[in-house]
């Protein structure tokens, strides 16, 4: 696994082996174990991945989670779909986009509006990963049999329904935003990425690749 990251940025490799040495606690490992059951059974079952993580603004916590998710899984060899999406458009947020630039992530944009699309590149050889704020059942989020990943309580309280999905799955993780205009706000920022990242190389690094 150490050796995939240098395929990876240099400083985004040293960010992956702080992730990956990240203590994750029992209770974190026990909310996690349905996302890995449902690779699992996909991976078993020769069918395409896709996971979508849903938030309610699709600007931080579903963000870091579609990238470093399809990050993680490349790495560890894995032909995953990463979506994310919302209940309301607004934007992806500048201060995730900038801590996953401080992370190693080569980001390029394309102004549209208030809405800008992000291109995050791990490596000079793989293709971006495309990230917007959108709804969770936008076009751009292609699969219509998903798992759909809840990272915020709000969401996974306000959408009781969400057509498509094969599976609901709540990971949660604390909002970073309560720490804008703070002076730990790119603490905060960089802890919750990195606390994602963590945990979805966890996720992938439980997985038995078929064959």
């Amino acid at each position: 696994m150490l050796d995939q990251f240098q395929t990876c940025t240099p400083l985004l490799a040293e960010t992956l082996r702080k992730a990956q040495l990240l203590p994750i606690s029992e209770e974190r490992k026990s909310v996690l174990s349905p996302l890995i059951q449902y690779v699992q059974e996909k991976i078993d079952q020769v069918q395409e991945i896709n996971l979508n993580f849903i938030c309610t603004h699709n600007s931080r916590r579903s963000q870091f989670s579609q990238v470093w998710t399809k990050t993680a899984a490349e790495l560890h060899g894995l032909a995953i779909n990463s979506y994310s999406g919302g209940v309301e458009v607004t934007a992806f947020n500048s201060r995730a986009v900038e801590s996953l630039k401080r992370s190693g992530f080569r980001v390029s944009s394309k102004e549209n509006g208030s809405n800008p699309t992000y291109f995050l590149f791990y490596s000079d050889e793989a293709d971006p990963i495309v990230a917007f704020s959108k709804l969770f059942d936008d076009p751009a989020n292609k699969a219509s049999q998903f798992a759909a990943v809840m990272t915020c309580d709000h969401a996974d309280e306000n959408c009781p329904f969400i057509p498509g999905t094969e599976q609901r799955i709540a990971v949660r993780y604390e909002h970073p935003k309560a720490f804008d205009d703070t002076e730990l706000e790119s603490e905060k920022y960089d802890e919750r990425s990195l606390q994602i990242a963590s945990e979805m190389l966890y996720v992938f690094s439980q997985i038995r690749k078929k064959g």
